[in-house]
């Protein structure tokens, strides 16, 4: 194993890395373009994009071989994967709440019962008589609740 070193096998293995990085993030372009509706297009865009990324970064990590460099390579990991699921996350509400998910594709729906639940709520508490309100609009009956 002469000709076997340290810099052969961090090289190969990045290539390993590059390669596969580069089909999750091809992965998730195809399936943009081709996923039915919002969520599952959100869902291409996040899970395959951001692990796809990490490989690339480490591909790049193993190859250029700097701690300066790995550090800043680090860094970029960790803020995609803080900020991709709260972007998405996020993504996903406003498109559900201005109608843009197909409800029928979904097995279970939470969050329209939570919608109506709380709109329930705002609607019981504008509708109370203003004799039980102060000027404050606070309840003066000594209900509990709202």
């Amino acid at each position: 194993m002469d000709g076997l070193d340290w810099g052969t096998v961090a090289d190969a293995a990045a290539a390993v890395f590059l390669v596969c990085g580069a089909f999750l993030a091809f992965a998730a372009g195809v399936g943009v373009v081709r996923f039915p509706d919002l969520l599952a297009r959100m869902h291409a865009a996040t899970k395959p994009q951001v692990l796809g990324l990490i490989l690339v970064l480490i591909a790049l990590g193993l190859r250029l071989r700097s701690w300066e460099i790995v550090g800043t390579l680090f860094l970029i990991m960790v803020f995609q994967l803080l900020t991709s699921p709260v972007a998405a996350h996020m993504v996903g509400r406003a498109g559900y709440r201005t109608g843009k998910v197909r409800t029928d594709l979904l097995v279970l729906d939470e969050l329209t019962a939570d919608q109506d639940d709380a709109e329930q709520a705002a609607g019981s508490e504008s509708s109370r008589p203003a004799d039980e309100r102060d000027a404050r609009g606070e309840d003066v009956t000594g209900r509990p609740g709202t």
